[in-house]
């Protein structure tokens, strides 16, 4: 499996599939997320990963604090179970009709050094908001989601309604053809992989794409806007592997 050095628009990042990378997208898209070894065995295998392979990767996972192992059960750790919570939310997100108002945040905490500010442009971005100028973040407020404890103290929260049509910012403030393009050469990749490993390394290249989703209201997107497309088709997957890997029964 090839990776791609610099990726454009339209082209598609797949990574290498290490035994690592197999374990952790199995786990990740899991519901409960945690499998017995012998089930591990039987799952990983179709993706070219041998017993001896698994079990040394296993071991080094647990001493990374990937994973969590009771007896011969290997679940993910809290870091981990963390970011499934905000893939889970890529691929399944929580939205309401949009009334026309836009979340703001303006940051008013002062001090900070470089890795502090760069830790609050991420937890900012992984909130969906985009940046429109320097401590100034906003977008339409049709999500329902938590916001992160601390956020408070950090930033000043508003309603607001800009006088900019909305489709126009909305494309100031993300690259959504860029998106768009890479969406449909994912989907283009996965119609057409034929062999296990690179239809799962195919689809975990379409969930890192989904967590970049804004999640716009539909009076804000281009027209033909992939995500339903997307997340119809990493669905589809799932239920191609539910033989393999234990799904929550209220899930689909």
């Amino acid at each position: 499996m090839r990776r791609n050095v610099s990726v454009q628009p339209g082209e598609v990042d797949l990574r290498t599939l290490s035994a690592r990378s197999v374990v952790l997208s199995l786990l990740l898209g899991a519901h409960p997320p945690h499998m017995p070894v012998k089930d591990l065995l039987r799952a990983v295998e179709p993706f070219g990963v041998g017993g001896s392979t698994l079990r040394a990767a296993l071991s080094r996972m647990v001493a990374a604090g990937d994973l969590r192992r009771v007896d011969s059960v290997y679940g993910l750790s809290d870091r981990l179970l963390a970011r499934q919570r905000r893939q889970d939310d890529a691929v399944h997100p929580r939205t309401r009709v949009w009334s026309g108002d836009w979340e703001m945040a303006v940051i008013t905490a002062t001090g900070r050094g470089p890795a502090e500010r760069a830790e609050l442009r991420a937890r900012l971005t992984a909130l969906r908001l985009a940046e429109l100028r320097e401590g100034v973040w906003l977008r339409p407020a049709n999500l329902v989601r938590p916001l992160p404890d601390g956020l408070d103290t950090l930033a000043q929260r508003y309603t607001a309604r800009p006088d900019r049509p909305g489709p126009e910012l909305a494309a100031a403030l993300w690259p959504l053809d860029g998106w768009a393009a890479e969406s449909r050469a994912l989907l283009a990749h996965v119609a057409c992989a034929d062999l296990p490993a690179d239809r799962l390394a195919g689809f975990a290249a379409v969930v890192r794409h989904l967590l970049a989703d804004p999640v716009l209201p539909p009076e804000l997107l281009p027209p033909d806007w992939p995500g339903t497309r997307l997340r119809s088709a990493y669905a589809a997957y799932r239920r191609t592997l539910s033989d393999i890997v234990p799904q929550d029964p209220l899930r689909t």
